[in-house]
């Protein structure tokens, strides 16, 4: 009796091009990935200025709202200085607001340094590498890279005339962000002369 012959099984396994292929789609997947992950930090990054100019904005706002509101200034005085009004026309550094409390007005001067912070352009504290604000190793934030623009304009009618009772406020907020990229916000509102 003779034993039946072995038949030899082809070898089963992966070609080169198929290990060349797998691993050109694993290198697109972990490069996606880190794009994304790349992506978030430089977001992240961005977002404590974005914040900072959300609120440098909504402060100019409220500061216009609240002199109309107590009287401080009359209506008519709710306006850019070209058209006789009390408000800077261009852009300025976030100076303090000087005597009249007005934010962008010709009396606006640098802030007195404070702290950490030197005098200039407004500063902000940071806490430092102990996470505890008003400790030794607090760090400032010049934010002379910001700038403020308050822009007031007529409101027109249907008919084209002008609203006597009521103005447009844009306020603007500019920055050069940490990737070098100019950045703005800006807040819209309508003020009339009625409180």
């Amino acid at each position: 009796m003779k034993k039946p012959g072995r038949k030899s099984k082809p070898q089963c396994g992966f070609t080169l091009i198929e290990v060349m292929i797998a691993i050109v789609i694993l290198s697109i997947g972990i490069l996606t990935v880190v794009a994304a992950f790349a992506t978030a930090v430089a977001s992240t990054q961005n977002a404590q200025e974005n914040l900072i100019a959300r609120q440098k904005a909504l402060e100019a706002m409220e500061s216009i709202f609240t002199a109309r509101n107590t009287q401080q200034i009359t209506f008519s005085q709710i306006a850019n200085i070209p058209n006789g009004g009390i408000f800077s026309s261009g852009t300025n550094p976030l100076w303090d607001a000087g005597n009249d409390g007005l934010l962008n007005t010709a009396d606006d001067v640098p802030f007195a340094a404070k702290g950490v912070c030197p005098a200039g352009p407004e500063c902000i504290t940071l806490p430092g590498p102990d996470g505890i604000l008003g400790t030794p190793d607090d760090v400032p934030m010049s934010l002379a890279n910001f700038t403020r623009q308050i822009q007031i304009n007529q409101v027109l009618e249907p008919d084209g005339s002008v609203n006597p009772n009521l103005k447009q406020i844009t306020v603007t907020v500019s920055y050069i962000g940490l990737s070098a990229t100019p950045r703005s916000y800006s807040v819209n509102a309508l003020i009339s002369s009625f409180r």
